[in-house]
């Protein structure tokens, strides 16, 4: 790098652009960063530092790149590609969380309880939010976020800025991931799931057998009661399997990478 750093910002600066193209797809994108509670110019001067940082260890052939506006946009296109699918298998995992969690959530009689999202702005069930954020901790507890950053700088080694191509091996990838997202919703939600479904049969056994019962008002609290206690259960075991999903989507990242470079 040159001494005066201006100098060789200006030198660099089409790399340096693509290589923040990259970036800011996946911080804006990852869960906690991209979450509209960070101001947009903390993400802004994050991603620049990371890019700043990451550039001058980026091995790239700029006799390679095009001369034309036109080009360099499918350039720009390409990385911000590459940044989406490396965020979206993340995202994909903690998608699935959620909807296991509003299932649930649903089943147990917290549809009336909704709350706003902070990191998304949208409308949500409590225990979504719950468990959503007890996920997020457990991700920057475990260096989540640093495994992220890592693949990150690898990707620019395996597939260097300019490289990026879709192909049919990527989209297959994607869908695996995706059909994960509903495994892991199964594993960690069926109990609750299952118990909430015997428990309103039961109710419906006993609304037919006792009818001077006013069942309605009487599932309200035995519904929440149960499936608090059986949640609370599965909680032992929530780290474990999504630690699990969330190491191997941050492992597939590099494979993503490769398939994008054609390799």
């Amino acid at each position: 790098m040159e001494r005066d750093p201006l100098a060789w910002i200006l030198a660099n600066a089409p790399v340096l652009l693509l290589v923040l193209v990259r970036v800011a797809s996946i911080i804006f994108l990852m869960p906690v960063f991209g979450g509209k509670t960070i101001p947009m110019h903390v993400k802004a001067g994050l991603c620049l530092a990371i890019a700043l940082a990451m550039t001058p260890f980026v091995p790239v052939d700029k006799d390679t790149f095009p001369e034309d506006a036109a080009g360099f946009f499918f350039l720009v296109l390409a990385e911000f590609l590459v940044g989406l699918t490396l965020s979206l298998m993340l995202r994909m995992i903690l998608a699935g969380l959620q909807t296991a969690a509003h299932i649930a959530g649903f089943q147990m009689g917290f549809s009336v309880a909704s709350a706003i999202d902070p990191l998304s702005g949208a409308q949500s069930l409590v225990i979504t939010e719950f468990v959503y954020f007890a996920a997020i901790v457990l991700f920057l507890a475990s260096n989540g976020h640093h495994a992220l950053l890592r693949v990150v700088h690898e990707s620019f080694a395996a597939l260097p800025v300019g490289g990026a191509g879709l192909s049919g091996p990527v989209a297959t990838l994607i869908m695996d991931i995706a059909g994960e997202m509903f495994v892991l919703s199964i594993k960690l939600m069926a109990p609750v799931i299952a118990i909430l479904l015997f428990v309103q049969v039961a109710l419906g056994i006993l609304a037919r057998t006792v009818p001077q019962i006013n069942i309605l008002m009487m599932s309200f609290n035995i519904t929440i009661a149960v499936g608090l206690v059986f949640f609370g259960l599965t909680l032992r075991f929530f780290w474990p399997v999504l630690g699990r999903f969330l190491d191997r989507a941050v492992r597939l990242m590099p494979t993503a990478v490769g398939q994008l470079a054609g390799s």
